[in-house]
């Protein structure tokens, strides 16, 4: 085998992460279930380094490693073909190997390569005898089934390595982003928060009057980086963070408080909010504040993207509100990402629609959270979006 083919066998081996580590118990039963087969008094699943042979699993072998330049499974690496000596002391290849010579006295081997779902030979599943003995087809072929067994266990260690690996990144780049958000948050809320108190002042002076038009605009766009300084705390919360039970929270009130905060933006784009239900109160256990924010986050989703004369309704029924518009709609290969933090539409790109793509993220978190759900559907581009939300109503003891 040339080096650089040995470089990449050896690069997929160090994937299973067995080397040097305790013997997995699966591993251990299979020699076990071999030496009983075939009434041998040892077993192994042999790895193959650079220059040791490993045990991952073995019976009655009195070390977990060998050197290489004794190994008889290693022979199989450049010809992985099964490999039966019937009497070790009479093959030229290994009769002065010193696991021959001396302890643990190999007579008889056979051996099957162990070749994972890439074609590398990792190694090999065998069976020992300090008496010379031969094989037949029969158990030839139970020696492969073994083999095979071997090699469904080694890649689902390997499948475990890989997903702790991406588990690991995974919480690494959360905590990351985290931290990001955390960081930026504070690095604006503090300075927009000064900037607010320090109009307020400007706008209780008489003299300055003349210029509470130009103040204004400050002031809006003062709470809109506020707003989005909230939006970026709450969207770095993480899924499975709990709701906060204050007691019990009228959803007709809930659903009122957030229609009221879009009103504003409704007049702005022309559009028509409307509430109906609220005159039956429905009650759920959680949390006022979170449950209004989510709420209002749904309402302008839906009120953003809504064209000037169209109606938002909001419709209230037990412990499910339905909210519908009759706006851009939601193109169905989005309608799958639309939770997901920081994800902006097609249509939300193409027309510069304000925001960070983390009102329905938010929305979806907060509802999960009181042991709800969430969901959207559209008919398509144009033809408007129905938000469902359905929260577990409170009972009576």
């Amino acid at each position: 085998m040339s080096s650089a083919a040995e470089h990449d066998r050896l690069a997929a081996l160090y994937q299973y992460g067995l080397l040097d580590a305790v013997r997995p118990i699966v591993l251990d039963d299979l020699t076990r279930l071999a030496t009983r087969i075939f009434d041998t008094p040892m077993s192994t699943v042999t790895l193959v380094d650079r220059n040791r042979q490993w045990f991952a699993g073995h019976t009655g072998m009195d070390a977990n490693q060998a050197p290489r330049a004794i190994s008889l499974c290693a022979w199989m690496i450049d010809d992985p073909r099964p490999l039966i000596v019937p009497d070790a002391r009479l093959d030229p290849r290994f009769q002065d190997y010193s696991n021959v010579t001396g302890a643990p006295y190999i007579r008889f081997y056979a051996g099957v390569p162990l070749v994972n779902s890439d074609g590398y030979v990792l190694g090999s599943v065998c069976v020992l005898d300090r008496e010379p003995r031969h094989l037949g087809e029969h158990q030839l072929s139970l020696l492969g089934d073994l083999s095979a067994q071997a090699t469904g266990h080694l890649e689902a260690i390997r499948e475990q390595n890989r997903l702790a690996v991406l588990d690991a990144e995974l919480a690494r780049l959360i905590r990351r982003e985290q931290d990001l958000v955390s960081t930026v948050s504070h690095e604006l809320r503090t300075p927009v928060t000064t900037m607010q108190g320090y109009l307020e002042m400007l706008a209780e002076e008489e003299d300055l009057a003349p210029y509470r038009r130009m103040l204004e605009p400050i002031r809006r766009n003062g709470d809109r980086l506020v707003r989005m300084v909230d939006h970026l705390l709450a969207g770095a919360r993480p899924d499975n963070s709990p709701a906060r039970a204050d007691g019990l929270v009228d959803l007709a009130a809930a659903a009122r408080s957030a229609v009221d905060t879009c009103e504003p933006l409704a007049a702005e784009r022309g559009v028509r909010v409307t509430l109906t239900g609220e005159e039956f109160p429905a009650y759920v256990v959680g949390e006022a504040a979170a449950l209004s924010q989510a709420l209002e986050h749904v309402v302008r989703n839906a009120v953003t993207f809504s064209a000037g004369g169209n109606e938002v309704s909001v419709k209230i029924a037990g412990a499910k509100i339905e909210v519908f518009d009759q706006g851009a709609g939601i193109p169905a290969e989005e309608l799958p990402y639309v939770f997901e933090r920081f994800y902006r539409g097609r249509h939300a790109q193409e027309q510069a629609v304000p925001g960070m793509g983390l009102g329905l993220s938010i929305a979806w978190r907060i509802v999960n959270a009181h042991g709800g759900r969430l969901a959207l559907d559209s008919a398509g581009a144009g033809r408007g979006t129905r938000a469902k939300i359905l929260l577990p109503a409170a009972t009576s003891d």
